[in-house]
């Protein structure tokens, strides 16, 4: 029982990081039909500059504040440099530019940062907490709480504000919003910065348990985005359950199948989901009028 526990915090803690990632899948999609394949680097951008400003001599909290800031900066001009002028491209071709990007932003850091590992202290001590026989780092609990306010903010925003429901009617029918009188170019922009600062956030949450560097992005993004596959591409609450999901999976194989295992878990999640059920667990099946 206590090992199954272990299991279950471990899964539940990476789980929470992954639904991020998705969540940031599912706001620039949802706004904009763009896959966004960059959204690791955002997870990476977080991790990394909280680092190097912490070594520069700033506080963490000042960093993280910093570092996120930073982070939502390049997700509008991701948005305002690839996206917009590719504006009436096809999916594909979108898709390539967010690759590409993923590709300069991963480059980027490597010269601006460096190649190593790096890691954060952890912000409440490294002491375990004993839970069911089971060990719990107090930073899990932080990276847990972290994802629930974000879900919680993220409810708020679209469910009790007007710009949220802009948002939200934006996501069902842009032509309709923009004759509504909707920006919704703006609308776009403002996904990509929030998704970028989700994406910084859980770069920030999770470095203190997990070791960081330049190239960590590329496999945030695969099982952030097999967990919006999961879930549904597209659904908020899919893809925290998306997230969740994924991160059992991955802590129970690779603790009663093998570790060396771990990272595949997310691409059999991916492939199952598309010749299974393609509309994942919370998706819905668009219907086009013709």
């Amino acid at each position: 029982m206590a090992e199954f526990l272990q299991f279950a915090f471990s899964g539940l803690t990476v789980g929470a990081v992954y639904a991020l990632v998705a969540l940031g899948f599912t706001l620039i999609y949802n706004a904009s039909d763009v896959v966004n394949f960059a959204q690791g680097e955002f997870v990476m951008l977080g991790g990394m500059a909280t680092v190097f400003l912490t070594l520069a001599g700033l506080p963490v909290p000042l960093a993280a504040l910093v570092a996120i800031l930073a982070t939502t900066v390049v997700g509008i001009g991701l948005h305002k440099l690839a996206i917009e002028p590719a504006r009436g491209a096809s999916p594909v071709t979108l898709i390539i530019i967010t690759i590409g990007a993923s590709i300069f932003l991963r480059g980027a850091a490597a010269i601006v940062f460096d190649k190593r590992f790096h890691q954060l202290p952890p912000w409440f001590g490294a002491e375990p907490i004993r839970v069911g026989g089971a060990s719990v780092l107090p930073q899990s609990l932080v990276v847990l709480a972290g994802a629930a306010v974000i879900v919680v903010v993220l409810w708020a925003f679209f469910e009790r504000t007007l710009f949220g429901k802009a948002v939200l009617a934006t996501a069902a029918n842009r032509v309709a919003a923009k004759l509504a009188g909707i920006d919704t170019g703006f609308v776009i922009g403002f996904s990509f910065a929030v998704s970028a600062a989700i994406g910084a956030v859980a770069g920030v949450l999770v470095t203190p348990i997990t070791l960081t560097s330049y190239d960590v992005g590329t496999l945030m993004a695969l099982k952030g985005f097999a967990a919006a596959m999961l879930g549904g591409m597209g659904n908020p609450i899919g893809a925290v359950v998306g997230g969740l999901g994924v991160g059992l999976l991955e802590a129970f194989g690779a603790g009663y199948i093998s570790s060396q295992y771990k990272d595949a878990v997310g691409f059999i999640v991916i492939l199952v989901v598309l010749f299974v059920m393609p509309n994942g667990l919370f998706g819905r099946s668009k219907i086009e009028r013709v």
